[in-house]
């Protein structure tokens, strides 16, 4: 057994073990909340994630999560103000739903048009679930944070905010434009996408070096996707391209893949298209370990959309 399989293991063992734990500390008080609290800083630390993210099996990941996501679930229910648990359950939604629901369905047939729509509407279900948990860590640290992002006050929403809150802030923004990517004829959802556009640009402000770069990451969906109505840019788009790639240093799949998915299809560039596709299919996952989960899969996405062309494209030369 591998290394990562082995604490994936370990891991699990840990959850189970925790899991036990909450259920006989239920009808105690603060020396088993206290007990509690331990066992979530465990669970929710650098090394837990670490797990997940250098793993080479996504289909092994993607076993583990659900349970992991309803036992962080089953703690937070005791101890609600816990910073990292709240974190690592609105992460754990949003990746979920991006890899194992929104991507499997946009690879379905036309033929199975039903059960496309059921999984989308699923994934936008769970974007936004774990929006709320990162939202609400927000207001629980910031109080009147979301009365004044709903208002449009991004000043003073995001005043007080600082360089530790910046996960929070990434992920909130990260599901709030997914769940609307899925459904973009819901425009009371449509309308609140600036407030994600805010928090996104907050973190530009505090630091653009954030998990190396991904900010420019997402902001190439969001500009490349939306409509130019609502703010969307292809000149924008490319720029954070440029940008995402210079701080990953080209160690990262993802930027050519959101580039390659946005502004490449709306332009109709295929030579561009297949370019950045091959150039994501270059990257050797297992050269970059805090990667690698993440370029395993945009490697098998980038094959996908090479082998199925003729979905983004009129003309296929």
């Amino acid at each position: 057994m591998s290394k990562t399989g082995r604490e994936m293991k370990k891991l699990i063992k840990s959850v189970f073990f925790f899991s036990i734990l909450i259920f006989a500390a239920a009808s105690s008080c603060s020396i088993e909340k206290f007990a509690l609290k331990k066992a979530a800083d465990a669970l929710t630390g650098e090394s837990s994630s670490n797990v997940f993210l250098t793993d080479n099996d996504p289909e092994l990941v993607g076993d583990a999560l659900p349970f992991t996501i309803k036992m962080y679930e089953s703690l937070m229910a005791s101890i609600p103000e816990h910073y990292g648990l709240r974190l690592q359950t609105g992460m754990l939604y949003i990746m979920y739903a991006n890899v194992y629901i929104q991507s499997p369905a946009e690879q379905l047939p036309d033929r199975e048009f039903d059960k496309k729509e059921s999984m989308l509407d699923r994934a936008k279900n769970l974007y936004l679930r774990g929006r709320d948990y990162t939202l609400e860590l927000l207001e629980m640290k910031h109080p009147g944070f979301l009365e004044h992002l709903k208002a449009k006050k991004y000043k003073l929403a995001l005043d007080s905010v600082k360089r530790d809150d910046i996960p929070a802030l990434y992920w909130a923004s990260a599901g709030w434009v997914a769940a609307y990517s899925i459904d973009p004829f819901d425009m009371k959802l449509g309308i609140t996408l600036p407030q994600a556009e805010a928090m996104m640009n907050k973190i530009l402000e505090l630091d653009e070096h954030f998990n190396s770069g991904s900010v420019h990451d997402f902001l190439i969906l969001y500009y490349g996707s939306i409509p130019e109505y609502m703010g969307g840019s292809s000149k924008k788009a490319r720029a954070h391209f440029k940008r995402a790639v210079e701080l990953s240093k080209g160690r990262s799949a993802s930027p050519y893949l959101s580039l390659a998915s946005t502004v490449s299809v709306n332009e109709q560039n295929i030579k561009e298209f297949k370019a950045l596709l091959k150039q994501a299919l270059k990257i050797d996952p297992d050269k970059y370990m805090s990667l690698r989960l993440q370029n395993t899969i945009y490697k098998r996405k980038a094959k996908w959309m090479l082998d199925h062309i003729e979905d983004y494209f009129v003309e296929v030369k």
